[in-house]
């Protein structure tokens, strides 16, 4: 081999470990996690339904914007994380706000009352570690053993929101409707409508 070729040669590899090098750098910073205001839970970027790629930027960006009590999510349920609890929370809509359902505690009125200031009332955003947007994603495990009862869950509460959601519009004396009637009003979502475990994941 000429000196010449050697030289070229060195080059071409020295290139191919730069690109290889730049690539593996950018996948080991892609960002896992964003916090959404103004309770500053983490929102998964790492699932395609609930961050899909941006058409302008071509990075995940979240389907919703912000998480607060009245937020609205276009699909459901969504995932936030408060990196301080081995598990996250999934989001679901409903006639009197947005809902999380917990592991351990069951269906809640979101946020949780610890990311409420007890005095005002208002947000009392988490205070997140360093590198938090970089967190391993949930396990694919977890979502799949978790989501289903989740789902079902949001699902046998829907009629009790409904009813409560229609009491708030009337006087207390008139109150008292079923919840089965009041979910005529407030229909319970269909089970078809809610996300899988597999496409919160991508798969």
């Amino acid at each position: 081999m000429s000196l010449k070729s050697a030289i070229k040669t060195v080059v071409f590899i020295g290139v191919i470990m730069v690109v290889f090098g730049l690539l593996g750098n950018s996948v080991a910073t892609a960002q896992t996690w964003t916090a959404l205001p103004p309770y500053n839970f983490l929102w998964p970027l790492w699932s395609p339904a609930l961050s899909p790629l941006s058409g302008v930027t071509g990075l995940p960006t979240p389907i919703v914007s912000n998480l607060f009590p009245s937020t609205t999510l276009p699909f459901q349920p969504g995932l936030a994380w408060n990196p301080a609890i081995s598990y996250p929370y999934f989001l679901y809509n409903s006639p009197v706000g947005m809902q999380y359902y917990d592991i351990i505690y069951g269906m809640n009125a979101w946020p949780p009352s610890y990311a409420l200031d007890p005095l005002t009332g208002g947000p009392m955003p988490l205070g997140l570690p360093v590198g938090y947007n970089l967190l391993p994603s949930t396990d694919p495990l977890w979502i799949q053993s978790n989501l289903p009862t989740s789902n079902l869950a949001y699902l046998a509460q829907y009629p009790t929101l409904a009813l409560a959601a229609y009491n708030l519009t009337l006087p207390p004396n008139l109150t008292g409707l079923n919840p089965w009637l009041a979910s005529l009003i407030n229909p319970t979502p269909a089970f078809t409508s809610l996300l899988t475990a597999a496409q919160i994941l991508g798969y």
